[in-house]
């Protein structure tokens, strides 16, 4: 009897955008400002980074009525949290800046 074989790991061909990074925190946090930057082809050849130069490193700037009264480090979480399904797809790094 053979063993089903393993799931496939993420395709890194098929790496994150910015816009689909925009569409996870809007749906989450409903932000009043949001910009997402794809910073990726600063960081090529650096650790993370991709062979197609993109979907690895963003910056998020982002306000959104959910922060209201939270610290910092909470307020990073939630980001992270909206983010979380990129991770698997090559997301490496994000720059975050809560307004």
């Amino acid at each position: 009897m053979n063993a089903a074989p393993a799931p496939a790991a993420p395709a890194m061909n098929n790496p994150p955008r910015a816009a689909d990074l925009e569409r996870a925190l809007r749906a989450a946090l409903a932000p009043s400002l949001l910009e997402v930057i794809d910073e990726s082809a600063a960081h090529a050849g650096h650790s993370g980074a991709n062979a197609v130069g993109y979907g690895t490193h963003f910056r998020v700037r982002i306000a959104s009525a959910q922060f209201d009264g939270k610290p910092r480090v909470v307020r990073h979480r939630l980001v992270y949290d909206a983010l979380q399904a990129f991770i698997a797809q090559g997301l490496h790094a994000i720059a975050i800046e809560t307004l």
